[in-house]
């Protein structure tokens, strides 16, 4: 059996000599010459690519000029680059050439990308060998498969149909809270929002109330750095089956008849959601990409996704690529917001934020306050903050109220409004 080749020397002649026939080509065609494999093909496709951003024509006698005759003879000499231009009948295959180029291009970094894994497995751990094999294989994927003319013809037409329906006044996925639904319209698809808060501020609390709310008609994923799978289901099924949270800490002993049939209720509604819990110690961005991406095609491209981080500060980097955490961080937040865009899902991540808060007289969060990366706030679609007054002062007149606090809306309006907590529950409620 004939060994693999993971180059065609026929499409790259083919494609290279098309320029003789018409360099306006150069303009349009994307592929670089560290693409072709053969390197006098690549030294070619190079000089031509210099004619034309100078304005000159490409014919073998301009080449000449701007190769040099020790350029020429690297690039196979005048009778070869002859002969290259005679094998081209018309032009009319060109992009057939191109596509072939690309395809065997993306062949090669597969090839590599395998060889490195396989080099990878015997020197280091799997879970390091796996991710890194992931991030290579997503960048391959992502540098090939931009086909994308940039024509504006079919979202014209999808924006006048869709504006043709009536929208309804939630045309995202709701919170269950009618003032920030007002505000926000429901979380958008391909959106990262950002939630955050001081410690012991009630973010998890806030963020599983989203996820349950979502969870009814939509789908939830929760990827918990934080606490394990059965200390946020018993957290949501006190919430559900409104129990106190310090009789859940030991039921046999503290619970009625009233609760066991509450705690009945609440675990009957959560079985009933679409609810996915990943509670993966040192987890990345890669992993939850990839169980993203498993339940994107699970529940196919009409479903609504919305996936929950707890929290962005205690996601992993591969840090060997850092120079600091601030790069880091910065990384992850753009990894987010590409995993939204690409599988078309909302992403809310929770968010420490930094002491200097407490430093303050109003300790009210403003966007300065997010703890490692400016990116972040570049990043995120919607930025909420969530307040307690009554957490800092014990005499305050807003006694189990939580401000949400919209700082940045890149699709709508900024603002706060107020929700109930029931600290007790952990739930949270419509004023």
């Amino acid at each position: 059996m004939r060994p693999f080749e993971p180059y065609n020397q026929e499409a790259e002649e083919a494609f290279v000599g098309s320029f003789f026939l018409d360099s306006e080509l150069v303009k349009e065609c994307a592929i670089l010459p560290e693409q072709l494999y053969f390197p006098e093909l690549r030294l070619l496709y190079t000089g031509i690519r210099s004619l034309v951003e100078k304005g000159m024509p490409v014919d073998l006698v301009t080449i000449l000029s701007e190769l040099g005759i020790e350029g020429i003879k690297n690039a196979g000499g005048m009778t070869y680059i002859a002969q290259l231009i005679g094998s081209v009948p018309s032009i009319a295959n060109f992009h057939t050439y191109e596509k072939l180029v690309k395809e065997y291009d993306k062949k090669r970094k597969l090839i590599a990308a395998g060889e490195k894994i396989m080099g990878q497995a015997a020197s280091e751990d799997s879970d390091t060998t796996v991710r890194d094999g992931i991030n290579e294989l997503m960048r391959i994927e992502e540098d090939q498969t931009d086909d994308d003319t940039g024509e504006i013809t079919s979202s014209l037409v999808e924006l006048f149909v869709e504006c043709e329906q009536d929208q309804g006044e939630m045309v995202g996925i709701p919170s269950g809270f009618h003032d920030l639904d007002r505000l926000t319209g429901g979380f958008q698809a391909s959106d990262l929002v950002i939630i955050g808060a001081r410690p012991s501020m009630g973010k998890t609390a806030f963020a599983l109330s989203l996820a349950l709310q979502a969870a009814e008609e939509d789908v939830s994923l929760i990827f918990s750095l934080e606490m394990s799978k059965k200390q946020l289901i018993k957290r949501m099924t006190g919430c559900t089956g409104r129990i106190d949270s310090l009789k859940m800490r030991n039921p046999q002993q503290s619970f009625g008849d009233e609760d066991w049939e509450q705690f009945a209720n609440g675990i009957g509604k959560l079985s009933h959601l679409q609810l996915h819990i990943f509670d993966r110690a040192g987890m990345d961005v890669a992993y939850i990409r990839s169980k993203v991406r498993k339940a994107r095609m699970a529940y196919g491209e009409e479903r609504r996704l919305l996936v929950v981080i707890d929290y962005l500060q205690l996601l992993e980097g591969d840090r060997k690529n850092y120079q600091n955490r601030q790069a880091e961080i910065s990384e992850i937040s753009w990894a987010l917001k590409t995993m939204a865009r690409e599988l078309n899902v909302t992403v809310i991540a929770l968010s420490q934020l930094s002491r200097g808060v407490e430093n303050r007289h109003d300790k009210h969060p403003i966007l300065s306050d997010l703890r490692e990366s400016g990116q972040i706030e570049q990043d995120a679609d919607l930025i909420a903050f969530l307040y307690r007054d009554d957490y800092y002062n014990s005499d305050s007149s807003k006694k189990n109220k939580m401000e949400i606090i919209l700082a940045k809306h890149r699709n709508g309006p900024t603002g706060t409004i107020e929700l109930g907590f029931n600290k007790q529950y952990g739930a949270f409620v419509n004023l």
